[in-house]
């Protein structure tokens, strides 16, 4: 098992082929990428769609600034679709085991051994570390045995993590993420989100005749989820939503969710009294894409589907009720409206920002 090694303790080989001007790379002597070309690239981001999405840009700008680079994704397992569909910015994926300290999956205590087998002999060059501050994950980072590790640290510990960059607290989650491609003197100049669609992705409806009957821009989508309950907005609200544009516009409304979502959505469509269309499913997140790009406006509370309306540059309105909105909205703001709403009874607010939207695009 590798321990992290500082840039004095780079192994000799290290400073062979794929190292510029002769010399090891030294972060007093300016970003790592003008010293050195590693070859073998694993990037930590174990998180879900949302905050997958918003590692786009970053993920470009590596890929921008290392193209012969084997470029591997660790990260959580529903992952290794978003990196089969980034094939231009991804070679490959590894599934993370979890890890006590981090809350997204539970931690596979027996994968362990095998994982760390795995991913050492894989013998990366360079792991970065795209998950957050760093507070639990840089020491994980350490067992990957890479040759260097970089990504984000608290500011007061810089002096133990000399190729990394202090975590920004403040900003959209792409812009942050950017600084650290920046730091490593990546091109930082394409701050926009992608989601690929494959012909595949429309496929997940095969069983839903009335969903593949939609026109492209001839409906509307309501996302009422989330994974926490406390982001929600309230299922009545939604279904008020859906009723005034329903009216206004003449274009049936879509409930959109996963399978767990379903008695979310239901309450929803109870509740309303336009027509409307449930298609909360156990379809995978391309089925929900697919949904979502042929709408004329999304409706949620969700940053995971807001992400992906960014990505698809489908307009969209989003209810914030304790979520940091400076980080998580969408950076498009006239594409996409944030509204803060604690109190889940903004209605006349989103109506207002919808109507907006309805107007322009």
């Amino acid at each position: 098992m590798s321990a992290r090694l500082a840039p004095t303790e780079l192994p000799a080989d290290a400073a062979g082929p794929d190292a510029r001007h002769g010399v090891d790379p030294d972060p007093h002597r300016g970003p790592l990428f003008r010293q050195w070309t590693p070859q073998r690239v694993v990037v930590f981001r174990a998180l879900n769609l949302g905050d997958m999405l918003c590692a786009v840009p970053a993920l470009r700008a590596l890929r921008r600034a290392l193209p012969t680079a084997h470029i591997t994704l660790l990260g959580l397992p529903w992952s290794a679709d978003f990196a089969r569909r980034f094939t231009d910015l991804l070679d490959g994926h590894l599934s993370f085991p979890g890890y006590p300290a981090l809350p997204e999956r539970d931690t596979d205590i027996l994968a362990w051994p095998g994982f760390l087998q795995s991913v050492q002999g894989q013998g990366f060059d360079l792991a970065v570390q795209m998950h957050g501050n760093g507070h639990h994950t840089n020491a994980l980072l350490t067992l990957l045995g890479a040759r260097v590790t970089t990504g984000f640290c608290e500011a007061r510990g810089l002096g133990d993590w000399p190729w990394h960059v202090p975590w920004p607290e403040s900003g959209p989650e792409p812009m942050r993420l950017m600084a650290l491609a920046q730091h490593l003197g990546a091109p930082a100049d394409d701050l926009a989100l992608a989601f690929p669609l494959g012909p595949t992705d429309r496929a997940a409806w095969v069983g839903r005749p009335d969903i593949l009957g939609l026109r492209s821009g001839g409906y509307l989508c309501l996302h009422p989820g989330g994974r926490e309950i406390r982001k929600r907005w309230p299922a009545h609200q939604f279904a008020a939503v859906a009723d005034v544009l329903a009216g206004l516009t003449g274009l049936p409304v879509v409930l959109t969710g996963c399978e767990e979502e379903t008695a979310l959505t239901g309450a929803v469509r109870r509740a309303m009294r336009s027509p409307v269309l449930d298609a909360a499913a156990a379809v995978p997140v391309g089925g929900l894409a697919s949904l979502i790009a042929g709408c004329r406006l999304l409706i949620t509370n969700d940053t995971g589907a807001s992400h992906l309306a960014a990505a698809l540059r489908v307009p969209s309105v989003v209810v914030f009720r304790c979520t940091d909105v400076d980080r998580w909205a969408p950076m498009d703001r006239l594409r996409h409206r944030a509204v803060w709403d604690p109190a889940g009874e903004r209605i006349d607010m989103v109506l207002h920002e919808a109507r907006l939207l309805l107007e322009r695009f």
